[in-house]
């Protein structure tokens, strides 16, 4: 299968683009888990984040949001003793501090999904050009939910933070027309095609 060129350089990142990447998501502990991985990220490369992801499923319970909002300085010290771990320890504290927020938007809106795929109607969104390889780092969309997550408290939610998140649960299918996953993703998905003037 073709795929898109970013994934090759090893098997776990061709796995995590042939399974995970723009399928959409409606799971909210995967939600978290996507969104906090793309806090990790942060400065870093998303190779080292799929490198580390049992690392961090490890320390982070699994990403269930209301055990990491219950964390206080006895986990920070073991999550920053953890072996292989990033050890930011103002990362860390992000990833407690935005699991809070996260449950203030799930009383809200009923969940997490819930909130964030009503940024387009519960659609998946195709933007002209991108499948063309001409796929910016963030756009109108990212602008907005970045906004509007920082307003909430959240945390190493700037646009390209967010943009990333919304390629990774399928909020946008930003796989390139040649790759055999964005045919596979479009039969299976709710798409629209945007223009990116007409954001």
């Amino acid at each position: 299968m073709d795929r898109c060129p970013w994934c090759t350089c090893n098997e776990k990142m061709i796995r995590y683009h042939d399974e995970e990447w723009g399928v959409p998501v409606y799971d909210d502990q995967k939600q978290f888990e996507f969104l906090m991985m793309e806090v990790m990220q942060c400065g870093l490369n998303w190779n080292m984040m799929i490198q580390k992801r049992e690392i961090f499923r490890e320390c982070f319970d699994r990403f269930d949001y209301n055990k990491v909002a219950e964390y206080q300085e006895t986990e920070i010290e073991r999550i920053l003793n953890t072996e292989g771990m990033i050890r930011s320890r103002r990362k860390i504290e992000a990833v407690i501090h935005n699991a809070r927020c996260f449950q203030k938007i799930r009383e809200e809106f009923g969940s997490f999904s819930d909130y964030i795929w009503g940024f387009t109607g519960g659609k998946t969104y195709l933007y002209t050009g991108h499948q063309k390889g001409e796929i910016p780092a963030r756009n109108g969309l990212s602008d907005r939910i970045s906004k509007d997550l920082k307003k909430r408290g959240l945390k190493y939610m700037g646009s390209i933070t967010v943009y990333s998140h919304l390629q990774a649960c399928g909020i946008i299918n930003d796989h390139l027309e040649t790759c055999g996953r964005y045919r596979e993703l479009l039969a299976v998905t709710d798409a629209v095609k945007k223009r990116r003037d007409k954001e």
